[in-house]
């Protein structure tokens, strides 16, 4: 479950590079004169139709058999900006990781147990046996870790029986973190903020760094115990 520190390293360029190359893309459409928004707008119209705490309850669900995390940041941004602001959408954004991860685990741990061992097999993801003195930490790598996504990470961690008090807070930490940084993201290009897209952006590059410099740190400890 674990990368290696060379592995780690080429995923975040990888992701530091998709996300300066959205930047550069959004920018020159821009320069080009196309309307993003006039482009967007018939999809954020009918997501307005169904309500914002009905869109994030759905979304919750739909997050849990694989609806992409960044494209519900997105969508959240773009579509209630005006109506809730930024503090209003990213309240909707932390109910909806709370529920998403608390039901993937639930299904996870009891309730579709046999089926989803199958299914990570197949994937190629292998179960951890994990003693009760490193079960935080192992909570904590595995959500850091480059390759699997969140939605695998959630069953992984709910099929190794790690304890719901230990799961919950890295689990809903870290993806509000990028949750932030994509919102903000997608509220500025929605309203035409230019100032918040580029915090937005900041926000997802430092997270990325952070997340880094944490895999680094426990690669070494790693290290440090096995050379003990």
């Amino acid at each position: 479950m674990q990368a290696t520190p060379s592995r780690g390293k080429k995923w975040l360029l990888l992701k530091l590079g998709l996300v300066a190359a959205v930047v550069v893309a959004a920018g020159l459409l821009l320069l080009r004169g196309v309307d993003l928004k006039g482009m967007i707008e018939p999809v954020m119209q009918y997501i307005r139709s169904v309500g914002p705490w009905v869109f994030f309850l759905a979304m919750a669900v739909l997050l849990a058999i694989g609806f992409p995390f960044t494209a519900f940041c997105l969508a959240a941004g773009t579509a209630f900006g005006e109506q809730l602001g930024i503090h209003g959408i990213l309240a909707g954004a932390a109910a909806t990781v709370l529920i998403n991860v608390t039901l993937t685990y639930w299904l996870a741990r009891y309730a579709l147990r046999p089926l989803l061992e199958r299914w990570l097999g197949r994937l190629g993801y292998r179960i951890p046996v994990v003693d009760e003195a490193d079960q935080l930490e192992v909570t904590i790598l595995v959500r850091i870790t480059p390759g699997p996504p969140f939605l695998v990470q959630s069953y992984l961690l709910g099929l190794a029986q790690i304890p719901f008090r230990k799961y919950i807070l890295p689990s809903f930490a870290l993806p509000m973190l990028n949750a932030t940084g994509i919102v903000m993201f997608g509220d500025a290009l929605a309203q035409g903020k230019a100032k918040w897209a580029v915090i937005g952006i900041s926000l997802l590059i430092a997270v990325g760094l952070g997340v880094h410099m944490l895999r680094k740190h426990y690669a070494k400890r790693k290290r440090e115990s096995q050379a003990s």
